[in-house]
């Protein structure tokens, strides 16, 4: 109901009323489930996350670019772009911190760390916090989504992907370059 609802009228046809209304349920029904608002609208939006799962096979390249689109493929629905502003937004005034992944449920940083670990260590600079580079990934898959400038663009996810290895390896085992 409530991803409907985003989709057909935004964040602000989605309310709770709106949601009881769509539901057949009465509004205090919606709230023995869900405390608020955001919790249903990431539950909705977001529950695709639970279901994704990459699982590498060692060539890191290769697993980033699948996990890429998998990741890309939950941030470009029509739901998850009408409501990701209006859930940055909530987090903000309700004073949460942290990365995004610490307010939902589900987090795609362990899935990053495994795609690290079955490349193995040699192909990761040990001196590179993989923190950061999935904090960098994180952004760019979310800016590409969302920040219009960046969207029209549409450059290949092989260029995200690249930047991504180029962060990740060693710089003796690349040309610092750019294509």
């Amino acid at each position: 109901m409530a991803r409907d609802l985003l989709v057909e009228g935004g964040i602000e046809a989605t309310t709770i009323q709106g949601i009881s209304e769509r539901s057949g349920v009465h509004a205090s029904a919606v709230y023995r489930r869900w405390s608020s608002r955001s919790e249903i609208i990431e539950q909705a939006v977001f529950a695709g996350f639970a279901q994704i799962l990459v699982r590498p096979v060692g060539d890191l390249r290769r697993d980033l670019k699948r996990f890429v689109r998998a990741y890309l493929a939950v941030f470009d629905s029509p739901a998850a772009r009408a409501a990701m502003p209006a859930l940055m937004a909530s987090y903000q005034s309700a004073g949460r911190s942290g990365a995004p992944e610490e307010w939902l449920s589900v987090s795609a940083r362990p899935q990053f760390m495994d795609i690290l670990v079955a490349a193995g260590p040699e192909a990761i600079d040990q001196d590179v916090d993989p923190d950061d580079v999935f904090d960098m990934l994180l952004g760019a898959l979310i800016a590409r989504t969302l920040v219009p400038t960046v969207a029209a663009r549409r450059r290949p996810i092989d260029v995200m992907v690249d930047l991504t290895v180029r962060l990740l390896q060693p710089a003796s085992s690349y040309d610092r370059r750019l294509p």
